[in-house]
């Protein structure tokens, strides 16, 4: 030890100050929060580590194990894949890998939902949900349809599913999404399984689910029917009003011999056009609707194809935005698909939207034909009363016995629950699963529309609900989607087509030589004596299905002289055809909507895209304009509520997001309907389906006697004292929600889209939710509007539906094509491409949609190679 140390430490110290108690508290608090910093900084850059460690690789090389040669993954700044590959194996490998990618936590939780074992992931919680799914069957007959696949198309699932699961080799736990770092923290033990085709076969049903049709109306009216008089339910549901609003094939284009492709000219040598002339004519489900996207106000369609005479570049334009419940990520995954070089051997150059954990694209265009999809609403889907007699029901005048199967699950942290699903030769026995059914069972009410069946005519005893469901018997869907992104022409559409059988859609097309036309798809039941409008007899044979409608048979046009086909869930025939199709098609105002603003546009000159993409952004609200009307000469004598009712006088009708006469509109009509059929009623009225409403309230307007201006319950005795009541209760609420100055009202922020992850975002755990939620955002349009931004009476406003996408394809230049995504191509939460579209999506933004290969590679961000193993 050196002098000078040791002399330092003999030497006396210098006394020190004595802290003060504040000094000692402040450095002893500074020291904690310090410490607390010092957690959370490495708390936060370990979540961040874990929540990027699953990102994708976009760039290099990769080894993928199933490859025959290199693969090509393009993308684009919205992270966009474009995949270029030898043959149709190496194709649909990369897609699989590429999907497992962007999206494997939200095909491994939806294959989950689809075989009922949701309970394996999240506990007894999802039980109910999956005691519903599994009596439905949905995995078992995906598992059949797998079965029955030809050589070529199981090779294709196959291969894709090889691909997943190439992905799944080197990406486990929280390497494939962060979700399951979350998902560990209450099932440590989950462990995921290899992807097979069935587990992509299976989302098709969901899908099927989610575009059902009339099943809720139809239950409806059976619980309804039982508290009034038949004739006010049947007033509640009128038909389609073929005499305003449009119907899609007024008439069915006759086929020619030998099909429609090559083009058959007439003398002049010109295209004979066809011959068509345009006239215009609570429960386990809610639960269900979650996990799929609610089938509730909003969910439909729109798409429209316009012919070459009518557009500036000569050639047609096919715009498409399907109406879906909102998620996050979107359902939709954009895609490119394309083979090295085009043969017979390999044939695949396609791109669209498709499904992650599906092979091949389900909406968009290929090198010579575009197409699109809407809902095609007809009814696909009977309760039937079955009559049961302890492990029998009644056929006839005989017993039968009940089908049997056992199911078995798997409930993460608790017992395995096994139950007895028993099934009829309609369908499976659906009644004490959920609260709607079982009570149509316990108090069953059959019949039709005409009131053909009378519940006098249900005999003594015990019922029980079946179900029968198109999507509950094999078919062969999982072969249409590749037979459409091969399709050539017409003919060859309509046979892809053919194949598509569930869910029932109406499907447009145009083509490069200038062709457009229509095809009602789907396998659509030939009915028995019954409609399907109220539960059917299952006692009685004579209600059953007596198969189903022949293709040759389905509603089809092919370049209609007036140049335009439209297709919005309105009805597709009238009453003319040859088949019963639904009595509950959507009532026709975004479609009478649609051909108004096409009819306007082409008066004024050529269409262009832009014009498509405006039409899609149109937000004019029918029953807003009938209301401004209505209040035209009313004063209400309150200076707040007429200063609202101005707002209307001058207004466009649009349910702009800057709207404040948008925002009190849209409050007045939910608050009209509530008084005139919910409050203060002894029986409350359905209030579902606005565009149903939107023709009864229209109807009422101008019959100032009917009974339903009278409500007691509100001591209102008119029709003037209605909508006097209605505009200040509308007035109140919208100054509690959004202040008494209207100049600042604005419908946008009154009817916010919230962007909920369809799992853990909505956990029930704030800061769970905060890591994968988005939004609000604020959105104009609203429910029958063609900008379909969906949304419930009696609720608060918010946005439930959407257009899922937009399309608009140019067929004179597939570059020059655009589209949008409501979200993003990611699924993992912070990922920059995951919701990178939706401020697009806020304005009906469309994007350039690179198609050729130079085109693709000018957009071109990041490449990517894969390339076989070993």
């Amino acid at each position: 030890m050196s002098n000078s140390v040791a002399d330092a430490i003999d030497s006396p110290r210098p006394a020190v100050r004595k802290r003060s108690v504040g000094r000692t508290v402040g450095i002893t608090v500074f020291s904690v929060i310090a410490g607390l910093i010092v957690i959370a900084l490495i708390a936060a850059g370990t979540l961040v580590y874990t929540i990027q460690r699953s990102f994708p690789q976009l760039e290099g090389t990769v080894s993928v194990e199933g490859l025959n040669a290199d693969v090509t993954v393009q993308r684009d700044e919205f992270g966009i894949p474009v995949i270029t590959a030898g043959d149709p194996l190496d194709l649909f490998t990369a897609q699989g890998y590429v999907h497992a990618q962007d999206r494997f936590w939200e095909m491994d939780f939806r294959r989950h939902v689809t075989s009922g074992r949701l309970s394996e992931m999240f506990g007894e919680s999802q039980l109910g949900t999956d005691m519903f799914l599994r009596t439905l069957g949905w995995r078992a007959i995906a598992e059949e349809e797998v079965a029955a696949l030809d050589e070529t198309t199981l090779s294709y699932y196959q291969a894709y599913a090889d691909g997943v699961n190439a992905y799944l080799a080197e990406n486990t736990g929280a390497d494939a999404s962060f979700e399951y770092a979350v998902l560990g923290l209450q099932n440590g033990d989950y462990e995921i399984e290899p992807w097979t085709p069935a587990d992509s076969v299976a989302w098709l049903k969901a899908m099927a689910w989610d575009l059902r049709s009339n099943l809720e109306d139809e239950s409806l009216r059976a619980r309804i029917a039982a508290e009034m008089p038949a004739d006010e339910v049947t007033g509640l549901f009128p038909g389609y009003p073929f005499d305003t609003n449009p119907v899609i094939v007024p008439e069915i284009t006759p086929i020619p011999e030998g099909g429609f492709s090559p083009e058959e000219e007439d003398a002049e040598g010109e295209t004979a056009p066809a011959s068509l002339t345009w006239t215009e004519v609570d429960d386990m489900i809610e639960a269900v609707g979650v996990l799929l996207g609610d089938p509730g106000e909003g969910i439909g369609s729109n798409s429209w194809v316009v012919s070459g005479e009518l557009t500036e570049s000569g050639m047609p334009l096919l715009a498409n935005d399907p109406h879906l419940g909102a998620a996050l990520p979107s359902v939709w995954h954009q895609i490119g698909l394309k083979c090295r070089t085009i043969s017979d051997e390999c044939g695949f150059d396609v791109a669209g939207f498709g499904f992650a954990g599906v092979p091949g694209v389900i909406i968009g265009h290929n090198d010579r034909i575009a197409w699109g999809f809407t809902n095609l609403t007809s009814d696909v889907a009977d309760l039937y009363i079955e009559r049961v007699d302890g492990d029998s029901y009644w056929r006839d005048g005989e017993l039968v016995p009940l089908e049997e199967r056992t199911e078995t699950f798997v409930v993460a942290g608790g017992e395995d629950v096994e139950i007895t699903v028993q099934s009829t030769v309609h369908g499976p026995i659906v009644s004490g699963l959920t609260d709607a059914f079982t009570e149509i069972a316990e108090d069953p009410f059959v019949g039709s529309a005409d009131g053909a069946v009378a519940p006098t005519d249900v005999p003594e005893g015990e019922y029980a609900v079946s179900l029968r469901w198109t999507a509950l018997e094999p078919g062969t869907t999982a072969e249409a989607i590749f037979a459409l992104d091969l399709a050539q022409d017409f003919d060859e559409f309509r046979q892809a087509a053919s194949l598509f059988e569930v869910p029932a859609q109406n499907l447009i097309y145009a083509d490069i030589d200038g062709n457009i036309g229509y095809q009602t798809p789907g396998r659509l039941p030939i009915r028995g004596a019954g409609d399907g409008w109220l539960p059917q007899p299952g006692w009685d044979s004579a209600y059953d299905w007596q198969g189903m409608i022949p293709f040759e048979d389905l509603p089809v046009v092919y370049n209609p002289p007036e140049g335009y086909i439209v297709t919005a869930n309105n009805a597709v025939v009238d009453d003319d055809y040859e088949y019963f199709l639904t009595r509950d098609w959507d009532y026709g105002w975004r479609g009478a909507r649609i051909v108004d603003m096409l009819e306007r546009r082409i008066a004024n000159g050529p269409l262009t895209l832009e014009d498509m993409r405006a039409m899609q952004a149109d937000n004019e609200f029918f029953i807003g304009k009938r209301l401004a009307a209505a209040y035209l000469d009313l004063s209400t004598g309150d200076e707040g509520t007429d200063e609202a009712l101005e707002l209307l006088q001058t207004w466009d009708a649009q349910n702009d997001a800057d709207s404040p006469a948008a925002a009190y509109a849209n409050v007045l009509w939910d608050e009209l309907v509530q008084n005139i059929y919910v409050n203060g009623r002894d029986v409350e009225a359905p209030t579902s389906d606005q565009a149903r409403l939107f023709l009864l309230v229209d109807e009422l307007l101008g019959d100032p006697e009917s009974e339903w201006w009278q409500n007691p319950g509100l001591g209102v005795a008119d029709r003037d004292e209605m909508l006097l009541l209605t505009a200040h209760g509308a007035y109140d609420r919208l100054v509690e929600i959004q202040g008494d100055n209207p100049s600042r009202w604005n419908w946008g922020s009154l009817h916010a889209l919230n962007l909920e992850n369809e799992t853990f975002g909505t956990s029930g755990i704030a800061p769970i939710e905060m890591l994968f939620n988005r939004g609000p955002f604020p959105v104009g349009g609203g429910s029958s509007v063609v900008n379909a931004t969906g949304w419930s009476i009696g609720g608060d406003f918010v946005t439930s539906t959407v257009p899922s996408m937009r399309m608009v394809v140019d067929l004179s230049d597939f570059d020059a094509s655009a589209w949008n995504n409501l979200t993003g191509s990611s699924g993992h939460t912070f990922h920059p491409n995951y919701i990178d579209q939706t401020a697009n999506w806020q304005q009906a933004i469309i994007t350039p949609w690179a198609f050729t290969p130079d085109a693709v590679t000018d957009a071109t961000t990041h490449t990517l190679t894969l390339t076989p193993a070993g």
